[in-house]
């Protein structure tokens, strides 16, 4: 089926939502890529969309859902995500497609579709404290670093140095993972979290999206097209 040059959202907070999404994506890395995968869910299609967040010296990855109208096909594409954000039209709540582009790296290898299992369920409240003092703790190491030290290497080796601690809450997880939902706007004060585990990768999960990562590097583990919501 031919993907139309402008798709339909479901309706107007769709876009609103996707475009707070690819804004936040892109304070992080302003060359950002997107994969998008399209795929069908009940009666509905769903479209998830993929977006890999630099954090530190690993990356997580951060995925938004946004429902598309009933006649919307089902499509695999990774595109430019600043190009993405200017197609979309919160006032007629539609989305222009951008010509696909090479993906990077990680595009290639996404979390698994099934196989999910629940590892713990939390609240934002008792994660944000820790996340907190983890964020002003970086900051405050990093100011004190010399100015002619200060390159990205050592910055980041800082931020890895914090982001892996796990979280006291859920200790499966690191730090990072909460980091990650917390700079995307998924974890909000007073939502639900829960944590699932596939394989080598770890899903944490929020109302509004989650974020994924991989504990260990294994061969052929992780492929998959599925959105995580």
């Amino acid at each position: 089926m031919t993907v139309p040059a402008r798709l339909l959202l479901a309706d107007q907070g769709e876009a609103v939502g996707l475009t707070a999404f690819l804004a936040r994506l892109l304070r992080y890395d302003r060359a950002a890529s997107v994969r998008l995968q399209a795929v069908r869910a009940g009666q509905g299609v769903v479209l998830a969309v993929f977006g890999r967040l630099p954090l530190g010296g690993t990356g997580v990855l951060a995925v938004r859902s946004a429902r598309l109208g009933d006649e919307a096909p089902e499509f695999d594409r990774t595109v430019s995500a600043g190009q993405l954000l200017d197609g979309v039209d919160e006032q007629a709540g539609t989305l222009a497609l951008p010509a696909a582009v090479t993906g990077p790296a990680w595009a290639g290898l996404l979390p698994p579709r099934t196989g999910w299992q629940r590892v713990t369920e939390t609240a934002a409240v008792e994660v944000m404290p820790e996340l907190t003092s983890a964020i002003g703790e970086f900051k405050r190491r990093s100011a004190e670093v010399p100015e002619h030290h200060r390159t990205r290497t050592v910055l980041d080796g800082l931020a890895d140095e914090i982001w892996s601690r796990p979280l006291t809450a859920t200790p499966e997880l690191p730090l990072r993972a909460a980091h990650a939902s917390y700079v995307i706007g998924f974890l909000s004060p007073g939502a639900p979290v829960a944590v699932h585990r596939s394989g080598s990768w770890l899903r944490l999960s929020t109302p509004a999206g989650s974020v994924a990562l991989r504990t260990a590097a294994a061969p052929g583990a992780g492929l998959g097209l599925s959105p995580l919501r």
